[in-house]
């Protein structure tokens, strides 16, 4: 059901897919070659922007008995917890600032402010999911072991309760992220053995225990009698941060032509088809400056796939470039507005709790599982993957008229 072999499914031989490769490694070498002391003042301003409002947040919180006061530090310590997340911990991490040889912001020093431990993130998603990003049994993201995203994987009457799992999921999503390099099911399992998961288990027992400190003990201590207050504040702008990467994290990867791949790409896979299958596994979102910031610049989902390692001030202006390479050779751009973006994500999530019988469209030809074989039985028109379902959905669209 899958995507097992890229270059058919994209509609492209392999010359081209090597030329598409060669100038997306030319774009990458014409940035880099440019980074210099405007991009370390946009991370100077960034740190300290994201350090005032957390400081304004604490300091509101000293009053926090008042509702004014409570709102105001709520409100500025969720969005320096979100720039922190979002803009920082997650490009920092990427090794997106490396380049400066600044042991604050590297990604072998930094630190974030959540339950996650840094080491357990970098393998989870630095290594698995961008290496292998969207193929089935490899890239644990794909779902997150949670939810059912692709027909790939059989329905099971556990899944009926997906909805909840979703709701679950986006409210503690910091604690997902953390559990999830740790493969506890695995331990239990017996196929993981404890020999490697108790140092990862200490890990993570560490991190937690100063999170769940730092946030629901210590700062409510400073606030004297005010501590309740505080615990509530300090809980809710957790849950914003919670929702709001699980938002634009999902927006980027599960809207309806997020394509999934089998192991089979893996196969002697040259440089160019990993570039096309981060190009096709992933979605961007229209945003401007602001939503663009507060995303950490994730709205350019297929530009950071593509250059995990590149500042993310940068791929704004890449993605110009990325949707012009897509144009010449005749590949989608997934995107869309932030809002439909998710509401498509979430109508995958919902539907694929039902029963793949209860469903109307086929295993290799619906929104969001799709294969080469969604073309069997139309008639091969020049072009490439845009010109192909093009024509796929009018051939569709003229056996529906024919049905009725």
């Amino acid at each position: 059901m899958a995507i097992s072999d890229i270059n058919e499914y994209a509609h492209l031989t392999d010359a081209d897919v090597e030329a598409l490769g060669a100038e997306l490694d030319a774009l990458r070498r014409e940035v880099e070659s440019s980074l210099g002391e405007k991009d370390r003042r946009y991370l100077r301003r960034t740190i300290y922007a994201q350090r005032g409002l957390e400081v304004l947040g604490r300091v509101a919180l000293l009053g926090s008995h008042r509702r004014p006061l409570w709102l105001l530090g709520v409100g500025a310590l969720s969005v320096a917890k979100i720039i922190e997340n979002m803009e920082l911990g997650h490009n920092v991490m990427h090794g997106q600032w490396d380049w400066m040889n600044d042991p604050e912001v590297h990604s072998t020093t930094w630190e974030w402010d959540m339950v996650c431990a840094s080491p357990h993130w970098k393998h989870s998603h630095n290594y698995i999911h961008h290496k292998y990003t969207n193929v089935l049994g490899m890239d644990h993201d794909v779902g997150y072991k949670i939810l059912r995203v692709t027909r790939d994987e059989a329905w099971e009457p556990r899944r009926a309760f997906q909805p909840f799992f979703n709701l679950m999921l986006a409210a503690t999503f910091e604690w997902g992220i953390a559990l999830h390099d740790l493969e506890l099911k695995e331990v239990i399992a017996g196929r993981k053995p404890m020999e490697q998961a108790r140092p990862e288990i200490k890990l993570f027992a560490r991190k937690a225990v100063r999170q769940l400190g730092k946030d629901y003990v210590l700062f409510p201590a400073l606030t004297g009698p005010n501590y309740k207050h505080t615990i509530t504040a300090n809980l809710t702008a957790n849950f914003i941060r919670n929702l709001w990467a699980y938002v634009v994290i999902f927006c980027g990867h599960f809207p309806d032509g997020a394509e999934k791949f089998t192991v089979a790409t893996l196969e002697d896979e040259t440089h160019g088809q990993w570039y096309l299958r981060q190009m096709l596994g992933t979605a961007h979102f229209e945003a401007g400056p602001a939503l663009a910031f507060m995303s950490g610049n994730l709205c350019y989902q297929i530009e950071h796939h593509l250059y995990p390692d590149m500042p993310s001030n940068r791929l704004a202006a890449v993605s110009v470039r990325v949707r012009e390479l897509c144009e010449k050779y005749d590949l989608p751009y997934n995107t869309g507005s932030f809002t439909m973006q998710y509401l498509r994500t979430l109508r995958t999530i919902n539907k694929l709790a039902l029963p793949d019988q209860w469903l109307i469209d086929t295993v290799d030809d619906a929104p969001e599982t799709a294969s080469e074989r969604r073309f069997d039985g139309v008639p091969r028109v020049g072009g490439g993957l845009k010109t192909a379902l093009a024509h796929v959905k009018q051939a569709r669209r003229t056996r529906r008229r024919r049905l009725r």
